[in-house]
């Protein structure tokens, strides 16, 4: 495959219009010589990583992937996983947690269960097995999040996220199913890429909550800084005379988005920063393209497609997932089409002024497309069409591992994957179990209201709690706290954090295979080693997590690597590994 170098703004975008246009005025003009290297291999790094792809599931805490790693059943008919001889341990379900677990005789559980007329004998962890991939959504907003951990105790998740399955039978079928996890039959190629490559089993989101917290976290590193544009925006008050979003919202700055709730963040992202030192970077979101037709010929914000294992077909896009429409200066309103392949990436069009109209915000076959056209975005933020995002209700383990296998295939059969690394990494558990509680570095205080009722004979008072629960009614306790956006002493409320456990693999010829790395980090991560590796350190402020975050690097060996040729191909249906790469199409 030829590949076309990149050059320098503006002199590559000009030489893009001369194509464009023809030579009409120099006919004889003779192309430019190609460079040796693309101007992303050209800049500065702090590492060898030249392109970030950061691949943003839905909605897994680290327990329910990984629990039982890297031992799994192997029952018959399903793919085999067998670890290999060095495979080192997790902080996974111990024999105590699997049959001895605080969830199976936890007051909350056994109250909520009796109450729903499910049996109160079945909430230690099960594994459920590949063929009940497809289950429920369990509640995975911020203060029911708090309340399962229980200060710490870890013992009411049953209570507070757990859903049942409709249909269901035995724990699967009953709010217990929240204690549920898949082992290496269902999520093989996610375990094959730990044996090959490297993850952490200390990695959280940055705080509690769903989907929209934990998109805003791993670009800026905050909640903060919210501005209800339509409804209340599910925002709470952050007690410096600020917003702090809590769940999740659509972005003000999308077409697609509600008519009756949307939010906007007026703090920086690592867009932004990007955008200053003039670097190249992306949002490539499933379904953002508003002139394509899918197979069903469904069409702009409704495109949507099938999957055999949910029998449903979801709409691709979802807005409140996307993490840069929520910003003024990162957004694309009307999901404007890039200029050309070759502009993907970038900020400005031949001129040097004219912004090139997507403005970063594309959809996810627009970075096959670049990458394919020799344009290979130094940072990408990747979101799969919803049937592969990972997300319970809309999708699975099984369809989410196509979309990952399939597009890390072809990461691998490009010429620069000698200086990638791709991140697999989530959201929010969805409120799944996960047994490790982490201790509140950024505390918040949703204040606990007392409300007065009088009635004719006698004055009653109620109390109604805060938002945060995770201390006790009403706190999230902390020695530290953060400022907010345009506040540089008070701490914000609605930040509580670090939130829940979430799986996070780094795919990396810059790794060392079969590794398990325990330094904690946090979504906000990303951020700080975007920030390292381009930026010279340079940080959002506003009071981010970038700052304090904890690095990723641990996940790296850049002194005794494997090399270029640490390939792994999977197959995508089954994440079993492959004897040859795969055709491209």
């Amino acid at each position: 495959m030829f590949r076309r170098a990149l050059l320098p703004i503006p002199f590559a975008a000009a030489l893009l219009v001369l194509s464009a246009c023809g030579s009409s005025t120099n006919p004889a003009a003779t192309p430019a010589a190609t460079p040796a290297v693309s101007a992303q291999d050209a800049l500065p790094t702090a590492t060898p990583i030249k392109h970030l792809v950061v691949i943003y599931g839905e909605n897994r805490s680290f327990d329910h992937y990984f629990g039982t790693y890297p031992v799994a059943t192997n029952p018959p008919g399903e793919p085999v996983f067998t670890a290999a001889a060095n495979t080192p341990t997790v902080d996974g379900l111990t024999t105590a947690l699997l049959t001895n677990n605080p969830n199976a005789t936890g007051a909350a559980n056994v109250t909520k269960a009796t109450a729903m007329g499910f049996p109160t004998t079945d909430m230690n962890p099960f594994r459920i097995d590949r063929q009940q991939a497809n289950t429920a959504d369990q509640n995975h907003a911020y203060t029911p999040e708090q309340l399962a951990e229980d200060n710490g105790a870890m013992d009411a998740f049953v209570a507070n996220t757990g859903t049942a399955s409709a249909g269901g039978s035995n724990a699967f079928g009953t709010v217990a199913q929240v204690m549920g996890y898949f082992d290496g039959n269902t999520v093989t190629g996610y375990w094959n890429y730990a044996q090959n490559y490297a993850m952490s089993d200390n990695a959280y989101t940055d705080s509690f909550g769903p989907s929209t917290p934990g998109a805003l976290a791993v670009v800026s590193g905050t909640t903060n800084g919210a501005v209800a544009v339509v409804g209340t925006a599910n925002t709470i008050p952050d007690n410096a005379g600020g917003l702090t979003l809590i769940n999740d919202t659509d972005p003000a700055y999308d077409v697609c988005s509600s008519k009756t709730s949307t939010v906007k963040m007026t703090s920086k992202n690592i867009g932004d920063l990007l955008n200053a030192a003039n670097i190249t970077w992306g949002s490539f979101m499933g379904g953002f393209d508003l002139t394509a037709q899918n197979a069903n010929a469904s069409v702009t914000c409704g495109r949507s497609t099938y999957s055999a294992t949910l029998n449903t077909s979801p709409t691709d896009y979802v807005p409140h997932h996307n993490w840069f429409q929520y910003y003024a200066s990162t957004s694309n309103y009307s999901h404007a089409r890039p200029s050309s392949p070759t502009t993907i990436g970038f900020s400005k069009l031949a001129d040097g002024v004219t912004p090139e109209p997507a403005n970063h915000e594309y959809d996810y076959n627009d970075f096959v497309t670049a990458v394919k056209a020799g344009n290979y975005p130094s940072v990408s933020y990747i979101k799969a069409p919803a049937v592969g995002d990972g997300h319970p209700g809309n999708s699975d383990p099984i369809d989410e591992q196509e979309f990952v296998v399939n597009l890390v295939n072809f990461i691998q059969q490009q010429p620069d994957w000698k200086s990638t690394a791709v991140i697999v990494t989530y959201d929010d558990s969805d409120g799944w179990y996960d047994h490790k509680f982490a201790q509140p570095t950024t505390s918040s205080a949703d204040a606990v209201t007392v409300e007065t009722i009088n009635g004719p004979t006698s004055t009653v008072n109620s109390t109604i709690a805060g938002a945060d629960q995770v201390s006790g009614p009403g706190t999230c306790t902390s020695a530290s706290a953060k400022p907010g956006v345009g506040i540089t002493l008070s701490p914000v409320n609605g930040r509580c954090g670090p939130g829940t456990r979430i799986p996070f693999i780094v795919i990396s010829p810059w790794v060392t295979p079969n590794t398990v790395s325990h330094v904690q980090i946090t979504q906000s991560s990303v951020v700080r080693f975007i920030e390292d590796n381009w930026l010279g350190g340079t940080r959002i402020g506003q009071g981010s997590n970038d700052a304090n975050a904890g690095d990723i690097r641990a996940l790296f060996n850049f002194t005794g690597n494997t090399g270029p040729a640490s390939t792994l191909f999977l197959d995508p249906t089954l994440g079993t590994k492959l004897s040859a790469p795969p055709a491209q199409s």
